[in-house]
């Protein structure tokens, strides 16, 4: 049987956090689901560093929501993929989502975060309370907020979190998160 991994998303989702991962879910012959506060036509970003002191931003790619948060019974999938960009910031106060991550947690399914998808996981401080997890630097603060201990590593994987800095560090965020999803 086939693992079905939830991907939770919303505008500004960074393109490459979201494409890689659910590419590289369908390469391995998983069942990934794109879930969005609506089904509709979701916008990406490409975040990219140059001469500025932060990033910048530009139009990316445009990607469809098959799933709406309010429909998503997360019983029925294996792993959850939280993608950065800017969309975690709006995601994380969507009724639905912290209900939708703790299933993952209660149940110690394989959970992968990447960048700015750490702020989704803030909304749940009981499940990673007390838990070693790294983010893009500026998520910190909030990491540490929620009760976790912020790793200064570009990947880190403690028990079920596999939890990733930026973009460049998907390939090994989503070879720990494909090793625990075929163990699982």
């Amino acid at each position: 049987m086939s693992k079905k991994v939830l991907i939770l998303i919303g505008d500004a989702v960074e393109s490459l956090e979201i494409y890689y991962p659910y590419y590289r879910c369908l390469e391995e012959g998983f069942e990934p689901t794109i879930a969005a506060s609506e089904v509709r036509k979701i916008h990406t970003v490409v975040h990219d560093f140059t001469t500025w002191e932060t990033y910048t931003e530009k139009p990316g790619y445009l990607i469809d929501a098959h799933i709406a948060f309010n429909e998503v019974n997360p019983e029925v999938y294996d792993g959850l993929f939280i993608p950065g960009g800017r969309s975690p910031e709006h995601i994380r106060m969507n009724e639905h989502v912290p209900k939708i991550v703790s299933h993952f947690f209660e149940t110690n399914k394989p959970v992968a975060s990447v960048c700015h998808g750490s702020l989704v996981l803030t909304t749940v401080p009981e499940h990673i309370k007390n838990r070693e997890m790294t983010a893009y630097i500026a998520c910190k603060p909030e990491v540490q907020a929620a009760g976790a201990t912020y790793i200064d590593e570009m990947v880190h994987e403690e028990d079920n979190l596999i939890s990733g800095h930026a973009w460049p560090d998907l390939p090994d965020v989503m070879r720990l998160f494909i090793n625990q999803l075929k163990e699982s």
